[in-house]
């Protein structure tokens, strides 16, 4: 079980997460809110791309500042933008070097690439270049490397924000499918209907956490009512996570 413990995070002198504590147990979990409330801080913390400041997170009981590399092995993460995760020229290759270091034979990791590839409409571009797959492909290619390290836990941070309807719709629906516990960061509300919880941020904090069409409604509720407050200049979270050098 992933836990936030009192869990507060800042940038440059800005607190970006104030003193969140959650429990995430459910199988499907959406967490929702404006640019700059601190979600993608927080997916960051679920498998130790980033340690907080003061408090804990914790997989089945160990901290993630300890066991980082184990929890990164079982937390698996997803970014907006798969040219992030993108690294290798093939679109084999960048499935297969998750696998490196696995132990695995060259035959099983053959065959586990193959699989996943198949599973999720790649097999046909194994020796292409990622460079020259579309946006949908692209993000196809960055969840299958993830998957193919079998994680248990599956953190995606906007997966479909650059993607037009249809390959937004196909990335909904293989996240629908697989087995591992999801925890979803869309601003595709629509999405979130058949998940079991959601989490709703506001400035760095939960503020409501509860069942998809009640949270939903509680977000809109709330960014109405930003509409009608004066503006305020207030930098945006750093995208990616901790800001460049």
């Amino acid at each position: 079980m992933l836990q936030l413990e009192n869990v507060t995070h800042a940038y440059d002198g800005r607190t970006v997460l104030h003193d969140v504590s959650a429990d995430l147990t459910e199988r499907r979990i959406g967490v929702i809110g404006a640019n700059g409330s601190g979600k993608s801080t927080l997916a960051r913390m679920l498998n130790g791309l980033l340690v907080p400041d003061s408090g804990r997170v914790l997989l089945d009981g160990r901290d993630t500042r300890r066991y980082a590399k184990e929890i990164r092995r079982r937390v698996g993460f997803v970014f907006a933008d798969p040219g992030t995760q993108i690294i290798m020229p093939t679109v084999g290759e960048d499935v297969e070097i998750g696998l490196r270091g696995s132990g695995l034979s060259r035959i099983e990791i053959e065959e586990r690439v193959e699989r996943i590839l198949r599973r999720h409409g790649l097999d046909g571009h194994r020796d292409h270049p990622a460079h020259l797959l579309s946006g949908g492909q692209k993000q196809m290619l960055a969840l299958a490397s993830v998957l193919v390290t079998e994680p248990e836990i599956l953190v995606c941070d906007e997966p479909t924000t650059l993607l037009d309807l249809r390959n937004v719709t196909m990335i909904q629906r293989t996240l629908r499918t697989l087995p591992q516990q999801i925890v979803l960061l869309t601003h595709h509300l629509d999405t979130l209907g058949d998940f079991d919880r959601v989490l709703v941020m506001d400035e760095g904090r939960i503020v409501f956490d509860g069942v998809p069409d009640v949270a939903v409604a509680h977000y809109t509720q709330l960014m109405r009512r930003r509409l009608d407050d004066p503006p305020r200049e207030e930098p945006p979270e750093p995208v990616g996570g901790e800001p460049a050098p």
